[in-house]
């Protein structure tokens, strides 16, 4: 029976059965994994904290090597014993060989650092999440290495994690300045930015759910998240590629290495690209194959990524550098060793995107819906018994459902989920349809103490919505999601119930701050790319009123323009053109137009300190940006 208190509660005795009838089910573990997870370590970081660049309300440090130390021994009774497994594998960090001339730092962000030797440097494939976890990474390489300067920097594709840390280990000046080339997938740009700046805001509001960013690391809390530790803070930057890949097959030479690319658009990222080490016999598959299932989906928030093709460029990797490679390594994870050994583990990777896409849509095509699909749809034992195919990560059940999403959309087909009352008041008329909240509590309290814990969580949020302040719904939504997370194997998914029940619990975070991408980042962006997320940020209902609207934007420091355009509400933006008769003329320096999307300084700010001007209606142009929407990091999701 839930208390009114804060605190976790033990499994229960369905839950413990539950758990033990699962592990039945697991593959034996023949020692592999183990012995690849530890091959070619040779040190680790004496410090484990890695500190900030700059002071933040998450605290003092962006990263600690000894949050995960308490993963060690036989899984407790709450937490999945898969992924517990898997939760100490992705524990281990250092440095590590993969081949002689080729290491990566694992475990000391969200994705591996690879260095390859060149002749004069290291050419850097996929540089972390943060300057701070990338200077530390960099930092343990020279140490052991000996110190080299970064020549060449190397995105897999267009995930912030692989790309934002690269101001910890080059200078700007020296990408600018063509001495680093920064060669990405073509794309990238376009799609790093949709994601971490359009979206952002969403995103990360979602992703502390996902991640886990609020709970602690612990057996009761935060374990894993299935594909690394978890997720850094710190300072991440975008700059820009100077070199991107149009074709597979285009090959470069990078400080004296050669490269080999396989271009794999709408994988697991929207620009995403294989490479090939001919000289070394060594090859990176990116993030679309790593010691897990992906998502095809992610929780928090993107675009439904393509299994298809996924899955038939694995199949072209294979058939183009499985006869000779001898290790394959990647973004997450650890390598495997051995021609056999790599073409056997692309295999089944392989197969695993293609069973999701084929089955999801063969049962598609049978009239099933998505939630029908994710019920019904299975690993076979061949897949099943691979635990780098397990949903540690990503799941079968959501993934099926990502599939049927990308060809089917949202909409299952059923008349009623045209237009469903939005959840506030579908929530009281639930609870009053079911009898009101007594009768409803009771019931879910019966369904509980039977350990039917998803149809309690599903039952009770209609209850919490249509009263929020009801203690008991909360409490006994949040116990229910509680049980569900240890029964989890997927780390996203323990992740979520377990934000879920701490925020039913203690209620959604109250922070004053605001989601802005940081200075780091607008840099990188284009003109087009600023104004298109300034479009974002109107409220259009507000700025309709203004009508039409025709403005020059003329940044003075790079001789840059922008024809702007308020039309109904929207904005619309032209780099390079200008208006010949415009309403008004805005000038400024890029860096305080920067300003202004990074910090949050207002337009009539910078005008009254002299750093911008603007000629013609200024009125018009200030009550434009009067109507700019603040998007606070935290919003409720589990209560209205």
């Amino acid at each position: 029976m839930s208390d009114d208190t804060h605190q976790s509660k033990p499994p229960t005795e369905h839950t413990l059965v539950a758990i033990e009838a699962f592990t039945s089910t697991l593959p034996k573990d023949d020692g592999t994994d183990v012995i690849n997870v530890d091959r070619g370590f040779i040190a680790t970081r004496t410090d484990p904290v890695i500190s900030r660049l700059e002071p933040s309300a998450w605290g003092g440090h962006t990263w600690d090597l000894s949050r995960s130390d308490f993963v060690d021994g036989p899984a407790p009774a709450t937490v999945n014993p898969s992924l517990w497994r898997q939760a100490g594998f992705n524990a281990r960090h250092g440095l590590y060989e993969v081949c002689d001339g080729i290491y990566q730092v694992r475990g000391f962000d969200a994705s591996n650092a690879t260095f390859v030797r060149g002749e004069r440097g290291w050419v850097v494939i996929d540089p972390m999440t943060t300057a701070e976890t990338a200077a530390a990474g960099y930092e343990l390489v020279s140490e052991h290495l000996g110190h080299r300067e970064v020549t060449a920097v190397i995105y897999t594709h267009s995930h912030v994690d692989h790309y934002g840390g690269i101001l910890g280990m080059v200078d700007r000046d020296r990408v600018d300045s063509g001495e680093v080339p920064v060669v990405a997938p073509e794309g990238f740009l376009t799609e790093a930015v949709a994601e971490f700046v359009v979206a952002a805001p969403a995103m990360g509001r979602r992703a502390t759910f996902m991640f886990g960013l609020l709970l602690p690391w612990d057996e009761y809390g935060h374990v894993d998240t299935g594909l690394t530790k978890g997720v850094p803070a710190g300072a991440p930057a975008l700059v820009p590629p100077t070199i991107e890949i149009t074709e597979t097959g285009q090959e470069l030479i990078l400080d004296g290495v050669r490269v080999e690319f396989q271009l794999t658009p709408e994988s697991e990222a929207p620009a995403e690209m294989h490479f090939y080490f001919s000289d070394y016999r060594a090859l990176c598959m990116a993030e679309n194959c790593s010691g897990t299932m992906h998502n095809v989906l992610t929780l928090r928030g993107a675009q439904a990524r393509d299994s298809l093709r996924w899955s038939r460029y694995i199949d072209e990797a294979i058939q183009r550098w499985g006869p000779e490679a001898e290790v394959v390594f990647a973004s997450h994870g650890w390598p495997h060793w051995g021609t056999e050994a790599v073409v056997s583990y692309l295999t089944r990777q392989r197969d695993l995107y293609r069973w999701l896409h084929d089955q999801a849509m063969r049962l598609a095509n049978l009239g099933h819906t998505p939630d029908e699909i994710a019920s019904a749809v299975k690993l076979p034992p061949g897949l099943w018994d691979d635990y780098l195919c397990h949903g540690y990560y990503g799941t079968v059940s959501h993934n099926v459902r990502a599939v049927y999403q990308r060809y089917l959309g949202f909409f299952d087909g059923h008349p009623s989920s045209l237009d469903p009352y939005e959840p506030v008041e579908s929530g009281r008329r639930y609870v009053e349809f079911m009898g009101g909240m007594d009768e409803l509590l009771v019931k879910a309290r019966t369904a509980y103490e039977s350990g039917d814990y998803r149809w309690v969580a599903q039952v009770l949020r209609h209850a919490v919505f249509d009263d929020p302040e009801c203690r008991e719904a909360r409490l006994l939504q949040a116990d229910a999601f509680e049980q569900l997370a240890y029964l989890a194997e997927s780390g996203p998914w323990r992740d979520e119930y377990l934000t879920g029940a701490l925020e039913l619990r203690n209620g959604t975070t109250d922070a004053p701050v605001f989601s802005r991408p940081r200075a780091e980042v607008v840099r990188g962006m284009t003109l087009q790319q600023i104004f298109d997320f300034l479009a974002v940020k109107i409220d259009g209902q507000a700025a309709a009123t203004l009508g039409p609207l025709a403005i020059n934007w003329v940044l003075t420091d790079v001789d840059e323009t922008a024809r702007l355009e308020l039309s109904n509400g929207t904005l619309h933006s032209m780099p390079g053109l200008v208006h010949d008769h415009p309403d008004a003329t805005v000038s400024c320096d890029r860096l305080f137009l920067e300003e202004m999307v990074a910090t949050g300084r207002t337009l009539p700010e910078v005008v009254d300190a002299g750093e911008a001007s603007i000629e013609g209606q200024a009125e018009r142009v200030l009550a434009l940006w009067d109507t700019l929407t603040d998007f606070p990091m935290f919003w409720p999701i589990i209560e209205p």
